[in-house]
């Protein structure tokens, strides 16, 4: 929803002294506007230039305090005199707490008086404290604007409709639980914002806002809406999202303007037709034609269960024995029926790196999703609670299937999952039930059958290959036993290209397993198809070979010999008593075993190519990934408009799971501190379905000045991973072997300094500046121009993240707006100046570049720091050094 701009024109006039501080002149008044929100003693300067320049101050039209100055209440008193004013703004949220969470304003009220104000239209009272709405508001006859967003109103006076000229209200973030029959008589109102509240019923009133073009009500806890809503001919966008909705009239079809209708995250198990069919309707996050989760739960209490929208950040939620639904900012949602915890139970979350020495994937896994973690670890609940997890589509749906996988804290389990596939986008969501918390992951494994064996025999046969049976005769097991079977077809083209041989053509592999480790009584039959293009006219016996592999698949015996093999036009048909991979082969070659082996090994591997590039407007910036061989095209494509870089490698091979290194070489260099660094190199896990992607900041010793620098990446194999066969394993060893691909980068010759050349500069001076301490590290006057070097665009974002205000963001901006360098400047001296004396400086600097997604800035002042900390230690060993050594001479002289 678009909300009220600020009124044009409402920069900062003040002129500015020799000292910086702004000097209290007349220009303070141009145009009849005063912005003293960007300072922290706005208040007080207020005051003053209200009592030395009374006549100028009482025509100002445009005025803007900060709520969070100590003396707003006595600049209050003083408003209702400015009987010209067009626009207040009485703002907080210009400090931040000890979490570097924005201040609510002091404002609590407003002085009676300033009803008086007719000529008012613009009203900012967001970011404060109000729990009512000040009377003297209703009483501005002028007013158009009002915005109080981000307080704690419970509710609205009954008269709020006297506002007769509203145009814009915007309510969100209070905690309103209803409203008014009197507003549906704000018959001018356009814009209505009343998003994140507690609302829970609408008054019928509100379809009579016939002039509205945009209604946002998403966050609250509607469960309906009132069918007047179409008569708001005039609205455009309304926005219902994020609700408890469990239906919407169908009339709001007809609504003639409507561009957008937001129904997403809400309880609506069915929607009319006539909705369905609108072009602009957001509908995901429903449970759209899912049944109740809960069947012995009544119904009514079902829709009205607390529902919990995390943020990201988040880590934490409580559940009572009343339930609730849970929705985490990745899109991983929870269902806790009641009763499911008997007592508060507070559920933390985290989303976890895979690392391939703790996820143990079969053979053929895929991994889909990242590390899911629960705690507390083991809290059985009373009723099973729903789980929701997003995942990425694999490429193979036909012979693989999507499963849950959790840890039990000494083995990995499948859960019995269900898969569904949102209809609008592309995405895909495992779901399934637990009674207990600990790990879970989403991963693709080859289709399973299973069943279970009793005394009498049974039948069991593959949903991949129907062709594929396995046969329990009478008699084959005195205890009734679990049996598994996975089937991995090959096609006859990867066989060829593989073996390099026409005339070899294989099966698909079969893989049978039990929960016993007794062999069975009686031989069990198993029936696979004959490989393609081979039938029981054109066979010849010789070159038809059945190959047993032991589990790991490391090597593959031919049981020809020992087994009886009978024949129909398409089948063979052969008898054993244990279980493990069982492959048929029909070739002339003589050594199928390691013919096998080397298919096998090629069938778990991926091949992938690696790409570097660099950013266009900042070449120091590189990007490193690993890129399946199909996705590489989309990729750079993806890519292209703000990166370059030389073409991707050569294709290599790489097993689920491995882990890699990137190494930069030729005079580029990385920070060696950096968690993820091993040896001065970069280390990666290469999941085929996952983003194996880094992007870092590199520098070079080498001097710039003179010539860009030419260097390289490398990327080399880590270790050897668990499973690989043995033959894989030996060639992965010596000094060349696990070297994979190199890609050339460039670093281009530097620039002058800014402060090597001030004439970029145009005037700025600065006066020193240490900050920090000489025990945590300085970060001097020049550290700081070095760092400006590198933020670029980003200046405003660092600016607000280092708690400047939207104003002085403006003002900066505006006051160097034909001089991007000046800008970066002025935002980085001006506010190092303001915090100069904060011991915790630095350490929010590093914070804000973080957040503003500039860990490479971060890293580079963390370097800085470390190495004042270090040359801090070195001085203060050297001086006790120092007086030790002159305490000895001192005695020897003495002697």
């Amino acid at each position: 929803m678009q909300k009220m701009a600020e009124p044009l024109g409402l920069r900062d006039e003040c002129g500015e002294g020799t000292s910086g501080a702004p000097a209290l002149t007349g220009s303070c008044l141009a145009d009849n506007r005063l912005n003293l929100d960007v300072y922290p003693d706005g208040c007080r300067r207020f005051l003053q230039l209200f009592k030395e320049q009374h006549g100028d101050v009482v025509q100002v039209e445009f005025l803007r305090l900060s709520s969070n100055d100590c003396l707003l209440d006595t600049a209050l008193s003083s408003l209702p005199h400015l009987k010209h004013l067009k626009s207040l703004v009485l703002k907080g949220g210009h400090a931040r707490d000890e979490f570097g969470s924005y201040q609510h304003g002091s404002l609590t009220s407003l002085p009676p008086d300033l009803g008086n104000l007719r000529c008012l239209t613009h009203l900012d009272l967001s970011f404060n404290r109000l729990s009512i709405l000040p009377s003297c508001i209703l009483h501005l006859p002028s007013l158009r604007v009002l915005l109080v967003s981000h307080n704690s109103l419970v509710t609205l006076p009954e008269d709020f409709g006297h506002l007769s000229k509203l145009t814009f209200f915007s309510a969100m973030k209070n905690q309103l639980r209803g409203l008014p029959q009197s507003i549906g008589e704000l018959s001018m109102l356009q814009d209505l914002d009343l998003s994140e509240n507690a609302l829970e019923l609408l008054p019928e009133e509100v379809g009579n806002l016939h002039n509205c073009t945009e209604l946002d009500l998403s966050g609250n806890r509607l469960l309906s809406i009132p069918d007047s809503l179409a008569n708001l001919k005039s609205l455009r966008r309304l926005h219902l999202h994020s609700n408890l909705l469990v239906t919407v009239p169908a009339s709001l079809a007809s609504l003639p303007n409507l561009s957008r209708l937001d129904l997403q995250n809400n309880c609506l198990r069915a929607i009319p037709a006539e909705i369905q069919a609108l072009p602009f309707v957001y509908v995901r996050g429903n449970p759209l034609g899912e049944t109740e989760p809960s069947p012995q739960a009544d119904k009514s209490s079902t829709r009205r269960l607390k529902r919990l929208f995390l943020p990201s950040g988040e880590g934490s939620f409580t559940v009572t024995s009343e339930g609730c639904r849970v929705v985490l900012a990745c899109g991983i949602r929870f269902y806790f029926p009641p009763g499911a915890a008997s007592d508060p139970l507070r559920i933390c979350f985290r989303s976890l790196t895979p690392d391939p020495q703790w996820v143990k994937l079969r053979h053929h896994d895929v991994l889909l999703s990242r590390v899911l973690e629960l705690q507390p670890h083991g809290v059985q609940f009373q009723q099973e609670v729903q789980i929701w997890m997003p995942y990425i589509s694999p490429q193979t749906p036909h012979q693989h299937e999507v499963v849950v996988r959790t840890f039990s804290g000494q083995s990995w389990s499948d859960l019995k999952t269900r898969v569904k596939r949102k209809r609008k986008s592309k995405k895909c969501v495992a779901h399934c039930c637990v009674l207990h918390f600990s790990w879970f992951l989403v991963v693709s494994r080859l289709v399973q059958n299973e069943c279970k064996v009793p005394a009498e025999g049974t039948l069991l046969f593959s949903s991949v290959d129907p062709n594929i049976k396995v046969i329990f005769p009478p008699g084959v097991t005195e205890e009734p036993r679990s049996v598994k079977l996975q089937v991995l077809p090959v096609s006859a083209e990867e066989i060829q290209e593989i073996t390099a041989n026409a005339g070899c053509r294989a099966s698909p592999l079969l893989y049978l397993s039990q929960d016993s480790t007794v062999d069975f009584l009686k031989p069990v039959r198993i029936q696979l198809p004959l490989p393609p293009g081979v039938t029981g006219l054109n066979l010849d016996q010789s070159r038809l070979h059945i190959l047993h592999g032991d589990l790991e698949g490391q090597t593959w015996n031919d049981i020809t010999s020992e087994v009886v093999l009978e024949f129909t036009h398409l089948y063979a048909v052969f008898e054993v008593t244990h279980f493990s991979w069982y492959w048929l082969w029909y070739t002339t070659k003589t050594y199928i075993g390691g013919l096998a082996k080397k298919v096998y090994e090629r069938l778990r591997l991926y091949q992938v190519n690696f790409i570097a590039l660099q950013r266009k407007r900042d070449p120091e910036q590189v990007l490193l990934q690993c890129v399946p061989k199909h996705k590489v095209d989309p990729v750079l494509k993806k890519l292209q408009d703000r990166y370059r870089g030389p073409e991707p490698s050569d294709m290599v091979e790489m097993f689920e799971g491995e882990q890699f290194f990137a190494a930069f070489e030729r005079g580029i260099s990385i920070d060696m501190d950096r968690p993820d660094c091993v040896d001065g190199r970069l280390s990666f896990i290469f999941y085929s379905h996952l983003k194996n992607m880094k992007e870092i900041y590199v520098t070079s010793p080498v001097d710039r000045k003179g010539q860009a620098v030419k260097g390289q990446v490398s990327f080399y194999r880590g270790a050897v991973p668990d499973g690989i066969p043995e033959d894989a394993s030996r060639r992965r060893k010596g000094p060349d072997s696990l070297w994979l691909a190199t890609l050339p980068i460039k670093l281009p010759q530097l620039k002058p300094r800014w402060d090597e050349n001030p004439s970029p500069l145009n005037g700025f001076s600065f006066p020193p500046l240490n900050l920090g301490n000489a025990e945590t590290g300085y970060l001097t006057q020049a550290n700081l121009l070095s760092i400006a070097r590198r933020v670029g665009a980003d200046w405003q974002s660092i600016g607000l993240n280092l708690g400047l205000t939207y104003q002085q963001i403006e003002r900066i901006g505006y006051n160097n707006r034909e001089d991007l360098n000046k800008q970066i400047l002025d935002m980085l001296f001006s506010w190092a100046q303001q915090n100069s004396e904060d011991p915790e400086c630095v350490s929010k600097l590093i914070t804000a570049m973080k957040e503003s997604g500039r860990q490479d800035i971060a890293d580079e002042i963390d370097a800085i720091i470390q190495l004042g900390r270090q040359k801090y230690s070195e001085s203060i060993r050297r001086v006790g050094l120092e007086q030790e050594s002159s305490t000895e001479d001192s005695a020897i002289a003495m002697t």
